[in-house]
């Protein structure tokens, strides 16, 4: 589809760098890029019935353009005298709207939020086939520099989810380098890490050559790593090869730096790391041993959603995360703090929050979540955690008298290979139903 070959011309690349000097030089290629798509893709696109779940259709129920404001552009949020700033960092594939409700909770209470959109984000799939990560990182250091602007003298965090949280990483160990540390660079208070990618499949080493074999004739398929429908509006169903290789080759980055770190460099800024025991996308130990087992003792903060423990679910699970959450429930030498939130016992569906501190035995603190796993959820999944159960996009239930797509939970049921919405899609949850005690614990962190 166009969606996939055409290449839009004014999207960011780390080339600019020269010209692009600030987030309003930013904002204003931005504003060139969106129209860029307008003209590109949307006015010549179909429109009508047979078009009503296609993103790039205008007026189409998917289309983003009908929502106000369309979130796959970069926000702001700010307050006339913050009390801090915080940038928002989204991952491959999303859009800033994946951390929106979280930004909007955060300006409620005093702090000024910019949610940035990464290059090739929010506009085509075709947008990551020529993607660097290195373009990514380049607007996260034009984000920070221009946060410091709006919030003087005030703490800077950032909040990464997935890729996001890579950038992230990236960037504190630019600013924080004894060897060779990048002057003018904003520090950053703390960090919250949602989903991180930290390690991904050993299998994403050989997307690089895939996206080679692409560029010779009759190949241009390897290209993709999947093909889809584009009916959601605020995140590529289909994958680029080379977005693969680009997390891949940045998450290596990352993990290099951090595991030949000297000792006298400069600590990096203490981190709360949330996540689902299950993750079909990153890896829960990669987490640990890559980046929690490299930082200074009894700062840092891991909290992990474990599955729904019900007795009467384990005999369909395929994998159960059991090894990793009793090697964390076991270990006494952890040096940070674990915060396990799972079943209250295993005959009950009620959820309760484990606390450990570092180097303890067993848990020191309880704290129940007054609430119980959903009946139909066995799981969360890498794209659950952000999303509260209200989310009017992929959320419980759809808003009353709504008349755009919903992707949340639904119960639909027929013979496969009919629906444009493939199964798998319908299967993974993607809303948080204990959003409320995360987003407690991330705005408790930022205080």
């Amino acid at each position: 589809m166009p969606w996939h070959t055409e290449i839009l011309e004014n999207e960011y690349s780390s080339d600019m760098a020269n010209d692009i000097t600030s987030l309003t030089d930013y904002l204003q290629l931005e504003e060139v890029l969106f129209d860029e798509l307008e003209q590109k893709i949307y006015a010549p696109s179909a429109t009508g019935p047979a078009e009503a779940l296609e993103r790039y259709s205008k007026g189409s129920l998917a289309d983003p353009q009908q929502r106000h404001p369309n979130w796959n552009r970069t926000f702001e949020l700010g307050n006339d005298a913050p009390e801090a700033g915080v940038l928002l960092l989204h991952g491959m594939s999303d859009s800033p709207y994946s951390l929106r409700a979280l930004g909007e909770t955060l300006q409620r209470r005093g702090f000024s939020v910019l949610g940035l959109r990464m290059p090739g984000h929010g506009t085509l799939p075709s947008g990551l086939l020529d993607l660097q990560w290195q373009d990514m990182a380049a607007v996260v250091e034009l984000g920070m520099m221009h946060l410091a602007q709006q919030a003087p003298g005030k703490r800077l965090y950032i909040i990464g989810y997935s890729t996001g949280a890579a950038l992230a990483l990236d960037y504190v160990l630019k600013y924080s380098s004894s060897a060779e540390p990048q002057a003018g660079l904003p520090p950053v208070t703390r960090l919250v890490l949602i989903s991180p990618a930290i390690g991904v499949s050993p299998a994403a080493a050989l997307a690089k050559w895939s996206r080679r074999l692409s560029q010779l004739p009759g190949l241009d398929r390897l290209a993709w790593l999947d093909i889809a429908p584009e009916f959601d509006p605020y995140k590529y169903n289909s994958f680029a090869t080379n977005a693969g290789e680009q997390v891949y080759e940045l998450t290596r980055s990352v993990a290099n730096r951090l595991a030949s770190r000297p000792a006298d460099a400069p600590p990096l800024p203490q981190m709360l790391i949330l996540k689902s025991t299950v993750d079909a996308t990153v890896s829960n130990n990669a987490v640990v041993d890559r980046l929690l087992l490299k930082l200074p003792p009894e700062r840092d903060e891991l909290v992990v959603f474990d599955i729904n423990r019900v007795a009467s679910n384990a005999s369909l699970l395929i994998n159960d995360p059991g090894p990793f959450t009793t090697r964390m429930i076991d270990d006494q030498q952890l040096p940070f703090t674990l915060t396990l939130v799972t079943n209250s016992s295993a005959n009950s569906r009620d959820v309760t929050a484990y606390t450990k501190l570092p180097y303890a035995a067993g848990h020191s603190h309880t704290e129940s979540l007054e609430q119980a796993w959903p009946a139909s959820v066995f799981s969360l999944s890498h794209v659950a955690l952000p999303f509260p159960p209200n989310d009017s996009l992929y959320g419980k239930q759809q808003p009353s008298g709504d008349r755009q797509i919903f992707l949340g939970q639904q119960a639909m049921q027929g013979e496969r290979g009919v629906l444009k919405i493939p199964g798998d899609f319908l299967l993974r949850l993607r809303h948080n139903p204990f959003y409320q005690y995360m987003q407690t614990r991330v705005l408790q962190w930022l205080q």
